[in-house]
């Protein structure tokens, strides 16, 4: 029976886009259906992604119709001047220091002052023609846009201000309060742009979503009409099938996700080297599964560790799943900025489900920490306290020494954390703003 209810879901990051953005888009994808709304979904056709995981195709249901657009890339000329390939080219997250070339320099000012809110922008024409023929010719109850890109939000904002068909926006990170931002050379007058941009998204959109309590509270303070917190969630079914055990040849520290320049854990680094050269270490295996940015392989060179340090490129969603199962503890870094206290990665989720312990390193305070403390499930340590984390280093290797590695939480309490279950909570969101 089909849903009596439609959607139209604007979302950059579709598959064949990989990486933590996609599964967010999956999850609502996947779970909206089972609560009575139909899924359409607006994309880019050939999207500047920095990974791709084609594999993920397959959990798009049928019952979901895809429509892909045209879009003007700036980073396709940023590749061509630097003579490499798009994908090579992204400037992901936050942006290496040491990238001082002129190349570099000039595509971070025109970044930051030419392409509002991002460099997706250039797919807003696009996407608004092909949402405003779709609005027209079919009955949608709801539009719901999910990014960061923020670029898809000033495309719900078009789409609702000309249909009035009521609008969701769902930010799963800040917007002018993002890790990054202050690191982008912005003129005065693109600041104030980008803030009018942010504000009239915010004040426009029906609802607003995100992923923490904290971002809810900053989101509603720049004049939200915010929803419940929506979180990232993990998938059941990726677990279920998970067959994989702590290895007990090396003691492994994984941490899985892209470690950008300013998420260098420098403090981790000096605390492994210290347990290292007393010999407390000697089985010690790092896995570093994704992006590595050059000044953490410097860091971690730098002290020694690059000898037991495995750095393994972007892997499919389900491969990465195995490489954390396999691990003794997990690393999280959450890098410091102004609104870190809301930062709740999506691997987090993740983490949480294979049942093994997680140490971070961020706010004490913040969200993660939270919900590391509610699942008994690891701890977020200060940025700086080297000695606290070579005191919990050596606790969980003596565990693992012994043949009890150290636990981390029971998947059956953490029911309210399933993708599954936040698929729901939008649906009550997308029903509320629809009545």
């Amino acid at each position: 029976m089909p849903a009596s209810r439609r959607v139209l879901l604007v979302a950059y990051y579709m598959p064949p886009a990989g990486g933590p953005a996609v599964q967010r888009i999956l999850q609502f994808v996947e779970g909206l259906p089972r609560h009575d709304w139909q899924v359409d979904v607006l994309t880019v056709q050939a999207g500047a992604y920095p990974t791709t995981d084609p594999d993920l195709h397959a959990i798009v249901p049928p019952s979901v119709t895809v429509h892909r657009t045209p879009a003007l890339d700036p980073y396709a000329l940023y590749a061509r001047l630097k003579g490499t390939s798009t994908k090579d080219a992204l400037p992901a997250g936050s942006f290496d220091p040491n990238a001082a070339s002129w190349i570099e320099r000039l595509a971070r000012w025109i970044r930051a002052n030419v392409f509002l809110p991002d460099a997706r922008i250039g797919w807003w024409p696009f996407a608004v023609w092909r949402g405003m023929r779709l609005l027209r010719t079919q009955r949608y109850d709801a539009v719901l846009t999910s990014g960061a890109p923020h670029s898809v939000h000033c495309i719900g904002h078009t789409l609702h201000r000309i249909s009035g068909t009521p609008w969701v926006a769902d930010l799963h990170d800040p917007w002018t309060d993002i890790g990054f931002y202050d690191e982008l050379p912005h003129t005065d007058f693109a600041r104030r742009l980008d803030a009018a941009l942010e504000r009239s998204v915010l004040q426009t959109a029906t609802r607003v979503t995100t992923v923490s309590p904290s971002w809810q509270q900053l989101f509603a303070s720049k004049g939200a009409t915010v929803g419940p917190v929506v979180e990232n969630g993990f998938a059941p079914a990726d677990f279920d099938a998970l067959d994989v055990s702590v290895r007990r040849d090396r003691f492994v520290i994984s941490h899985v996700g892209s470690l950008y320049a300013n998420r260098n854990p420098i403090a981790l680094w000096d605390a492994l080297a210290v347990l290292r050269s007393e010999g407390a270490l000697p089985n010690l295996e790092l896995q570093l599964v994704g992006r590595v940015a050059p000044v953490v392989r410097t860091a971690l060179r730098e002290r020694g560790l690059e000898s037991c340090t495995t750095v393994v490129p972007f892997l499919p969603h389900t491969k990465a799943l195995r490489y954390m199962a396999e691990s003794a503890l997990l690393l999280l870094c959450i890098e410091p900025f102004r609104a870190d206290a809301g930062m709740i990665t999506s691997k987090l989720y993740e983490y949480l489900a294979t049942g093994r312990p997680v140490v971070g390193m961020g706010p004490p305070d913040g969200d993660a920490a939270a919900l590391l403390r509610q699942h008994n499930a690891g701890t977020i340590i200060a940025h700086t306290d080297a000695d606290t984390l070579r005191s919990i280093i050596a606790e969980h290797h003596a565990a693992w020494k012994h043949g009890t590695p150290v636990t981390g939480a029971s998947q059956d309490a953490l029911t309210a954390h399933t993708r599954p279950r936040q698929a729901q909570r939008m649906a009550h969101v997308l029903s509320a703003v629809a009545s």
